[in-house]
């Protein structure tokens, strides 16, 4: 029997918000535990929750970046259930009336064809404490740090239109690109700062039933959940096939063994209205601010790059993914640089020079003018590629400028006629066999002497100068 996979997700996205969502403690969870509490995140009698603003200007400009409708009125519930890392008993959320819904991210399917995968609503909750499991001795302890508790998160859930791991990893980047863009979260699965739970069943192709499902939890990262997906594919496709029956739980994906783990059944617990928190309501003439605070998006800058620079579409979307290195390389293209020679080294050169020195955009020495500077010598013949390469990598680890670099290294290029005929004289004179073998036919004697005369010059020659004089000499 043909199957065709049904998955929904459900993505937890931490809101980088200064302080947490119902008090004013700070939002770092990676402090020293239990350092970042107060009576709210213990939810200690008599102790009330204030709703944070900036979270939810910040969840609303998340939802604006999918293309989700904001609701003019939501409101906060009691998710109820009973855990060692939720003290109150309950987890504030909006199960029945969440912030936003009805949004929608473009991806690429496996063919390339673009395929549309909708949001069913994204809704605002508070995140809950963390549980630390230790040794003292040879006793199993389980500590909690309540540092987590009350953190700000956006749970954005779709629709079950997934049909595929590579769907699933593609839809995921683009919505990190998007809420990357507007500065509501970092969106690292490594980190935590995203997570990501699949809904999975399997279903006859052709058929429109939706079957049981299975949820699967602990991917962190977007290789680990692709992974994760197609092996809860496999799997239920096998239990099936021996006859087994696919029962509603919640699975654990263990990343060293490759395969999903039964965790626990799949409860659902009541969710009621919170009296503590008050409605939230906001206004058209609200919404309206909101989206003007929105920057310009990585689709609309990536097509703009194209028309405006003349980048080929596939360099573009690379430029406008992410939001430092797109403006990098506006910043460098108006230094006079040519944009394509600008997009091409900052790809191939200067991002795995950051990666190679764990460095952000933000914290590089290399500053967009410095960067500008070694490609305009570039262009003028001053110094060759591979001499750009090295001044580029010595300019991180000194304040000189590149001018400077190129003297003290002895970087510049030569291009004088004199000297460069007198170099190719002298590579001819000691090779006359690969001489005779590019008259007789073979071009690739050509790339011999170049290097020939390349590493007699110590690679400062210029080399269309040197292949202009050996072809002349050739002749």
């Amino acid at each position: 029997m043909q199957y065709e996979a049904i998955v929904g997700l459900e993505i937890h996205v931490e809101l980088n918000c200064l302080t947490k969502m119902f008090c004013d403690c700070p939002n770092r969870p990676g402090d020293e535990p239990n350092r970042n509490t107060c009576p709210v995140c213990l939810w200690l009698p008599g102790a009330l929750p204030r709703f944070s603003r900036e979270a939810l200007e910040k969840a609303a400009l998340a939802c604006l970046a999918l293309n989700c409708e904001i609701q003019k009125r939501s409101a906060f519930d009691q998710k109820v259930y009973y855990y060692p890392d939720l003290p109150k008993g309950y987890q504030l959320s909006q199960a029945h009336h969440p912030l936003a819904r009805g949004g929608w991210l473009d991806i690429a399917d496996e063919k390339g064809a673009p395929k549309r995968l909708r949001i069913r609503h994204i809704h605002m909750e508070e995140d809950v404490a963390k549980l630390i499991h230790e040794l003292e001795g040879r006793t199993p302890v389980s500590l909690v740090d309540f540092n987590r508790a009350g953190a700000p998160l956006i749970e954005i859930v779709t629709e079950p239109d997934v049909r595929s791991p590579h769907e699933a990893m593609e839809f995921i980047r683009n919505l990190r690109t998007q809420i990357r863009y507007v500065g509501s979260s970092e969106c690292s699965m490594e980190t935590g700062t995203m997570r990501v739970d699949a809904n999975i069943s399997i279903r006859e192709q052709g058929s429109s039933a939706m079957n049981t499902k299975v949820e699967v939890k602990n991917m962190n990262s977007i290789r680990h959940l692709g992974d994760a997906i197609a092996y809860e594919i496999e799997r239920q496709k096998a239990s099936l096939a021996s006859g087994e029956a696919i029962v509603l739980h919640t699975r654990l994906w263990d990343p060293e063994k490759g395969v999903t783990l039964p965790m626990r059944g799949k409860f659902e617990g009541p969710c009621v209205p919170d009296p503590s928190v008050p409605e939230i309501v906001v206004t058209g003439e609200w919404i309206a601010r909101m989206r003007a605070l929105l920057p310009e998006m990585p689709a609309l800058k990536a097509a703009r790059f194209q028309r405006d620079y003349d980048l080929p579409r596939e360099l573009a979307s690379s430029l406008a993914g992410d939001r430092e290195l797109s403006d990098y390389f506006e910043a460098v293209s108006r230094e006079s640089v040519p944009p394509r020679t600008a997009a091409h080294w900052i790809l191939t050169q200067y991002l795995p020079a950051l990666k190679e020195r764990q460095l952000s955009i933000a914290a590089s020495p290399v500053t967009p003018g410095r960067f500008a500077d070694v490609l305009r010598r570039l262009e003028a013949d001053e110094i060759n590629a591979a001499s750009a390469r090295e001044v580029l990598a010595r300019l991180f680890d000194t304040d000189e400028s590149p001018d400077a670099v190129i003297e003290r290294g002895g970087f510049r290029q030569v291009s004088d006629a004199a000297s460069l005929e007198s170099l190719v004289e002298q590579v001819l004179g000691a090779h006359p066999t690969a001489m005779g073998d590019y008259r007789s036919g073979q071009a690739k004697a050509l790339g011999f002497l170049i290097g020939q005369v390349m590493q007699a010059s110590s690679g400062k020659a210029n080399p269309k100068r040197v292949r202009e004089i050996l072809l002349s000499k050739l002749a």
